[in-house]
């Protein structure tokens, strides 16, 4: 059998340069030497002076130290993986337009120049057989392609039905959920409800028993809502989704990653791909949910869980925005992607850090 050989940057390979762990690389190819550092004619000194570095200038340079042919016979060894291209499409001076769309990237091109995935093929099974380091697949999973048509994850149709939404879907399904919720905190206000399985409809039966001063609480409860949801969007965006350089180096972790945040950045312009999946969302809002209700008593709860619903779906909503302002949010997100992805990770509120 073959050896199976990891793709790495040169971040990889400069971080490898003490006499426990001794990285080099030449012509694209990358070498684990420390067990050679003490066999070395020239000394170990000799090699760790170049640790972590591209050794091919040193070697081919007869005044500094002559080697021979065997001596890249046995380097060769030693190679444990090669050198990723570290081209890269997020740029600094990256500036949004009105019109931005970017061109369709040519899957057979991106794939034999970076060797990272083909865009051709179902692609959850590939990350899950990577042999790329952590450090590759960041620095290649931030660099957004394009395709006219949406990748496909899964091989089955089943599979790969379930990971395709359409924008619509979003306020179509948490649209009503969010405004049953609203008017249950404000009869909750009023009077004692029964359990909701008890008797789902009531609410929408006594609107007429509803006084204002209770919608008014209910409102006040739904804008505690709206700011609890920019908070936690933050967070789960930054310290969840961006988990990236304290992420383990395993496949398992980067397929995790891949599926809940990575693919985004990957395909950011997937456009059945740009809103949550109602089943992802119902389980990441389940623990949240019954937090408030712990917290807070039912006619709190409720209206603060639609003021935070109402926010997540403008926050789905804002990758397809029209009105200016909307347009002004896409823009700052999309630079979140095409420009630097350490910063702009607060959406509805265009939170810079």
């Amino acid at each position: 059998m073959s050896k199976r050989f990891i793709i790495y940057t040169a971040e990889d390979v400069a971080s490898h340069k003490t006499a426990s762990s001794c990285w080099v690389s030449r012509r694209g190819k990358v070498y684990d030497v420390t067990s050679f550092l003490h066999d070395h004619p020239g000394g170990d000194d000799y090699i760790l002076n170049y640790a972590g570095q591209d050794i091919d200038g040193v070697m081919r340079d007869g005044d500094e130290h002559d080697h021979s042919d065997s001596a890249y016979e046995m380097l060769e060894e030693y190679m444990i993986g090669r050198l990723g291209t570290g081209a890269t499409t997020v740029s600094d001076d990256w500036e949004a337009t009105d019109d931005f769309h970017p061109d369709d990237t040519d899957e057979a091109q991106d794939y034999e120049k970076n060797q990272f995935l083909d865009l051709r093929k179902p692609l959850l099974r590939q990350v899950w057989e990577a042999n790329w380091s952590k450090a590759y697949y960041l620095q290649q999973v931030h660099q957004p392609r394009h395709l006219a048509e949406p990748a496909r994850f899964f091989g089955p149709d089943i599979l790969e039905f379930n990971t395709r939404t359409v924008w619509y879907v979003v306020p179509l399904f948490w649209g009503p959920v969010a405004t049953y919720l609203f008017f249950r905190s404000a009869l909750q206000w009023t009077i004692l409800l029964p359990a909701f399985t008890a008797q789902p409809v009531l609410p929408w039966k006594a609107l007429s028993l509803i006084p204002t001063i209770s919608y008014g609480k209910t409102l006040a409860c739904f804008f505690v809502g709206n700011l609890v949801w920019t908070l936690l969007e933050y967070l789960f965006h930054r310290f969840l989704f961006h988990i990236d350089y304290l992420l383990p180096d395993h496949p398992a972790f980067l397929t995790l990653h891949f599926l809940m945040h990575g693919v985004h950045h990957y395909l950011p312009m997937d456009r059945l791909r740009l809103v949550m999946p109602p089943a992802l969302f119902f389980t990441l809002q389940t623990p949240m949910t019954r937090l408030a209700h712990l917290l807070f008593p039912p006619a709190m709860a409720n209206g603060i869980i639609s003021g935070a619903f109402a926010f997540y779906i403008l926050y789905d909503c804002m990758h397809y925005a029209l009105p200016t302002y909307l347009r002004e949010m896409k823009k700052y997100h999309l630079a979140h992607h095409y420009k630097n992805f350490d910063l702009g990770f607060g959406v509805t509120s265009m939170t810079s850090s």
